[in-house]
């Protein structure tokens, strides 16, 4: 008699892979995408009185600060827009990846009794994370139109963007896979060393300031300048603001060197997680 083999939809096993999972079994685990994004969003808000307005509360706070301190007290220049819209811009693309980048960074810490319980690819977890951090940034991000509509409409704002409106799907794109590299990678060792977490709060906060988040690249002393540009959010920072304020230094260099530094960043930590993240959960 010759033997069959039975064939299995799915095969766990303690060995680990540098490729993950395929596409096909992503896409199986779609739904499960979705009710994590679901979930993200209720625990957060449910029970609150502002509800889903805890969306606009922070970063409006934030901005009230920025253009009283920065703008005000300090005097930053904001070239030649609105102090409004300079910070508000950068503050809802800065809150983007540093939510992004720090909820995906403790994936292992906070989810440690779902993955020792049931078994899906580990990846689906930090792309819900991205995908909710997405959601909270377009409904910020409609706030920014309402805020860019009054100042054309009232305050004679003229904006010609042109060609440049491209660039703002790349700056977008490009912030969330940089966000969810880095927190792949530092998910893996916030996972085995629990004052990593410690670190990349305050590394969040000092990176800001080499970030045009409060100031244009223009502001920056040409001495110095190289220091802002050597970090790949900042060509990603002002792509974001002259695509749709129409201002802002960019130059195609600094901005194909960001995407290639993302992209290869990406697909290290990638690798990194998927070999690394089944063994992990024996360390949590």
């Amino acid at each position: 008699m010759s033997e069959t083999k039975t064939k299995w939809d799915w095969e766990i096993t303690s060995q680990t892979s540098y490729w993950g999972t395929s596409l096909g079994e992503m896409w199986s685990f779609r739904h499960l995408l979705g009710g994590l994004v679901k979930r993200n969003f209720l625990l957060k808000y449910q029970q609150t009185i502002l509800g889903p307005f805890w969306i606009l509360f922070p970063p409006l706070l934030t901005l009230v600060t920025y253009v009283v301190v920065f703008g005000k007290f300090v005097g930053i220049p904001t070239g030649g827009l609105p102090p409004v819209l300079f910070y508000f811009s950068g503050i809802i693309l800065w809150s983007f990846f540093s939510d992004s980048f720090s909820g995906t960074a403790s994936t292992f810490k906070d989810n440690a009794h779902l993955f020792s319980k049931v078994y899906f690819p580990r990846i689906v977890l930090p792309l819900s994370i991205i995908s909710t951090q997405l959601y909270n940034f377009l409904i910020q991000f409609m706030l920014l139109l309402l805020l860019v509509a009054y100042y054309w409409l009232f305050q004679g704002l003229t904006i010609s963007p042109g060609i440049t409106i491209l660039w703002f799907p790349v700056a977008i794109i490009t912030t969330a896979v940089l966000a969810l590299g880095m927190g792949l990678f530092f998910s893996v060792l916030t996972a085995k060393y629990r004052d990593i977490g410690y670190v990349i709060s305050l590394g969040v906060r000092l990176l800001m300031y080499v970030t045009p988040v409060i100031y244009p690249l223009s502001a920056v002393p040409e001495k110095v300048q190289w220091v802002v540009q050597l970090n790949p959010l900042s060509p990603l920072f002002e792509a974001f603001r002259l695509s749709l304020l129409g201002e802002g230094t960019v130059s195609v260099f600094h901005l194909m060197y960001s995407m290639l530094f993302t992209a290869a960043f990406f697909s290290a930590a990638l690798l990194l997680f998927n070999k690394q993240g089944d063994k992990l959960i024996d360390v949590v």
